[in-house]
Order: structure tokens, then sequence, then C-alpha cells
């Protein structure tokens, strides 16, 4: 037994166990185990809570920062265990506000009926209990308190809230108002009033009680604002305090009517009503607030209002647009040069007799306007990522333009290529446009029948790796042929772009049993 340092009476040195059993098995050590379950395992495997009650627990979760923060303290979410033994630790959060009571985690540990009578009382009774002398951990003091969590007249969880009293000093009317605010919201959890089945933040990033906090009475005045809340809305142009005044007629003042959400929002926000967030701001300021409405015992009594300034965060989102957007032009201006130098290419082409050279540039076009439709494509996405099925399928429909059986080939698709950096898509397009360049020129003769000239490109994403493999059904590849030996620029650059650039292989053989040729070139996508 340790004296209290607050009461001068003996208590336990911890009601808390050491660490109880795992979520894994009661008879298995914690000390043993590996991997941290989720609330959803833990429900499946040792309650008897349905998913309603899981969709509710995982909503109050969601939002249980608040409650850690307004009360100092830890929060841990205990589970009924299934026979009635005990409960299980399926959530844990610590406050940004203060000093933690717990060192080590605890979820995932089992602790029995008996061991903690908090949790058996609040539980079997439905009812907020705390402990009278405070507990001992590792040497420090620990208020603790238990609160039922009510969903639909049913209590399917409880909550205890561990208070580290350590550095205890007469609040702040800032504390008082956090501790006042959290004592409401946990008679809303115990009632089944919190957390709130209405609209969530839309926002990333959410205000938290740190960054400023507004608690409103009943009419949406205000009863005390934090220093930063107060801070932020001075940066808005307010002079003086908030005090008494109506946070929504204030806000309509200091913010233009574009720079602000419709009335009904405003008021049902800034009032205090709606469990919900918006946004507000003038061309220097952007905040974001959010309003939990607060009723402990069933009747709207106020609200707490989060305030967040946001100035920097949309300033830097503005600034990814800009560059997005200069991005997107870049790759615009680069596709009309590579088209306008295939124009040239084609244009020096047509004025040429030889009839080699003339065919040396048509290969030059296709190749450059291959690397066209990738910048083409990246011109109007907002990532760096190409969709690169329809470079594919617009490589292949090209080929019409390939010598004099083009138009009678056709490329059919087999599988998908899904999303390809910008740093694998564009040499990967002129690797698909040189191996089906050179089926057709080398697999079909000319004067072949639209009957002869079928082609299938297979593409297969597994484990990181991209496989594609293109079949035609052509007279296949010379007697003899060696690819490493092979003097064909096509297939040189092929290789080049494959394995030099993309890090991947290249292979070219008959195709087992059938006329025809196979090339298979595989990429890794890291």
């Amino acid at each position: 037994m340790r004296p209290s340092s607050q009461t001068g009476h003996a208590v336990p040195t911890s009601h808390e166990p050491p660490v109880g059993r795992s979520a894994l098995s009661r008879r298995e050590p914690a000390a043993t185990l590996v991997a941290v379950p989720t609330l959803t395992e833990l429900v499946r495997s040792h309650t008897d809570l349905d998913e309603a009650d899981v969709a509710w627990l995982q909503l109050l979760m969601a939002d249980w920062q608040i409650v850690a923060d307004l009360s100092f303290a830890d929060l841990v979410l205990w589970l009924p265990d299934r026979d009635g033994q005990g409960f299980w630790a399926g959530g844990q959060m610590r406050p940004t506000t203060g000093p933690t009571a717990y060192i080590d985690d605890v979820l995932g540990t089992f602790v029995p009926i008996g061991r903690r009578p908090l949790l058996d009382v609040a539980y079997s009774q439905g009812r907020l209990v705390r402990e009278g002398d405070p507990e001992w951990r590792d040497n420090v003091p620990v208020r603790v308190e238990v609160i039922p969590v009510r969903r639909g007249g049913r209590v399917i969880a409880v909550i205890a809230r561990n208070t580290n009293l350590l550095g205890v000093r007469t609040p702040s009317r800032l504390e008082l108002t956090y501790l006042q605010t959290a004592a409401d919201l946990t008679q809303m959890i115990a009632n089944g009033f919190f957390p709130s089945s209405g609209q969530r933040s839309d926002h990333a990033d959410t205000p938290r009680v740190g960054d400023g906090a507004v608690r409103v009475d009943a009419d949406g005045k205000v009863e005390y604002a934090s220093p930063n809340a107060l801070s932020a809305f001075r940066r808005l142009g307010l002079s003086g305090d908030l005090s008494d005044l109506s946070l929504a007629e204030v806000t309509r003042e200091l913010v233009p009517p574009r720079s602000r959400p419709d009335e009904e929002t405003l008021s049902a926000v800034l009032g205090g009503r709606a469990h919900r967030d918006t946004e507000i701001g003038t061309e220097l300021v952007s905040l974001i607030l959010r309003a939990i409405p607060l009723r402990p015992e069933g009747e709207h009594i106020g609200a707490l209002v989060l305030v967040r300034d946001v100035t920097d965060l949309r300033r830097r989102d503005r600034e990814l647009v800009t560059k997005d957007a200069t991005i997107r032009e870049i790759h615009h201006r680069v596709k009309n040069n590579l088209q306008t130098v295939a124009a040239l290419l084609r244009l020096q082409a047509r004025r040429i007799d030889s009839a080699e050279a003339k065919a040396a540039l048509e290969e030059a076009v296709r190749r450059v306007g291959s690397i066209a439709i990738v910048h083409e494509t990246l011109s109007q996405a907002v990532e760096e990522v190409v969709q690169f099925d329809d470079v594919a399928d617009r490589i292949g429909g090209a080929l019409g333009e390939v010598g004099g059986v083009g138009g009678a080939v056709r490329v059919r698709r087999d599988g998908s290529f899904g999303g390809l950096s910008s740093e694998v898509a564009t040499p990967l397009a002129m690797a698909l446009t040189e191996l089906l360049q050179n089926a057709v020129e080398h697999g079909y003769p000319e004067g072949a029948s639209a009957s002869v000239g079928q082609i299938l490109m297979t593409v297969r994403r597994s484990r990181g790796v991209l496989t594609v493999t293109v079949d035609d059904d052509g007279r296949g590849l010379p007697e003899g042929f060696d690819l490493a030996t092979s003097t064909n620029l096509g297939l040189s650059i092929v290789g080049t772009l494959i394995e030099s650039e993309l890090g991947g292989s290249l292979r070219l053989e008959g195709r087992p049993g059938e006329s025809g040729a196979r090339a298979e070139i595989s990429v890794p996508l890291g």
C-alpha cells in the first residue's frame, strides 16, 4: 500500500492489471502479442456486439480525441466479453493537452470481473462511476472515471477516463470551460446522445481543441473563447472580445457573403445547433469552424465550436493548384511541339523519292507520335499518372498508317494497364509502338488479306510487375533469329527502353504450336 498524495488514505498500488490476457488468447501473455488487434477483430473474437454497435463505437472513436483533450485525460474503451468474464480494451486515446496516465498501450488486454470494480458497476448499472481516491501507477496518482456507452437504450461498452494528477494546480477559466464541456459530452455518451449520427466533417484538416475553442449558449452567444480562437477572429478583423456576442452575427459582419456559407448553414453551425463544420474567410484569412451541440440530458444547452486557422494550408493548396496547372500546360505545349515535329517529318517524307528514306521518316513520325499521346494524356490529368489503356488503344489504332497492310491489321487488348507514372508511361508507349510496328511490317507480307492481321496484346499486373505479351498470327520469326544479334533498329530501341530505362526484360520467340511471333516485356513497377 502507498499513501495518496491528495488524501492521505491508503490505496492499492494499482487497480490496473500489469498487462492482462491478450486479445489473441486468454492463456497467452500480452508480452508475446505481435500485432495490435483492431476493434472489429476484438468484437468478432470476444463479444456479442453487432455491426450497428461497432459502427456506433467507430463513430464515437472518430471524435473521442476531442473528449480526451477537453478532459486532459486518457480514454480507454472497454468491450464486454461475450461470456461475461470481463472486459477487453478495444481502443485507447491519449490527450494532447496534458500528461498521459498510461506509459504503455493497453489495447487488446483483458481485465476479468472484479479486477476493476468501476468497470463492472458502470456497465451493469449504466451510470457514470467515479473513484474516490486516486490510483497509483508508476508513482503517478491517477483519477479514474468510467462512462457507460449507450446506444438505443443499451449499454454496449464503457470508457475509462484516466487523469494524471501530477502537477495539478488551480484551474484557469480555460481549463474550467474545457472540463465543463467534457462533463457535458461524457453525460451525452452515457445517455446515448453522442456521437452524432448526422453529417460528419468534410475536411481532413478539421480543427482540434488546441487550435481554438468557443463555448456558446443555447442562443448562440459566446460564453467563453480560448485565446487561440480569439486570435483567429481578430485576424478576421475583430476588435475587442467575443464574450456575450452572437458568433453568427460577428461572422456576418467580418466575412463578406461570397466567403461564407449560406445563411442556413451559417446559423446552424455558428449557432451551435448542427453537428458539422464550415469554412469562412477573407482574402487574407481562412478559418474552419466545427460545431458540436451540447445536450447532456437531451435538451440543447449550447455548443462547443472549434476554430482552426487554415490560412497557410489554403495558400499552399493554391500554390499546388497553380503548379499542377503549370505542369499540365507544359505537357500540353510539349504535345503540340511534338505534333509539329511529326508534321514537319511527314512533310519531308512526301518530298523524298527514296523509298528507304521515306520509310525511315515515317517510322520517326510514329515514334514522335507515341510520345505525344502520353503528353496529351498528362496534360488532361490532375496527377502525374497516365491511365495507360487509352494510350495503348490509340497506339494500336494507329497501325492503319503502317506499310501496305496496316489497314488490314487489328489489335485487340486483353487486360488493363491501369495507372502508370509518367516515367514509365513514356518509354513503354515507345516500346509498344515499336513492337506493334515490327509485328505488322515483318509478320504480314504486302497484299495480305484483312482476315490475316490479328494481334493480341495481353496485359497482366501481379506483385508489382507489369507483363505485356504481343502475339501476332503472321509468318513468324526468320529461321535462326537471335534477339541478341539482331540489327533491327526497332528492336534495339525496345531493348534499350525496357532494359536500361525501365529495368525490365524483353523476350521474342515463335508462338508455341501456332503461326506467328510472340514478344513479351516485363517491367517492375516498384
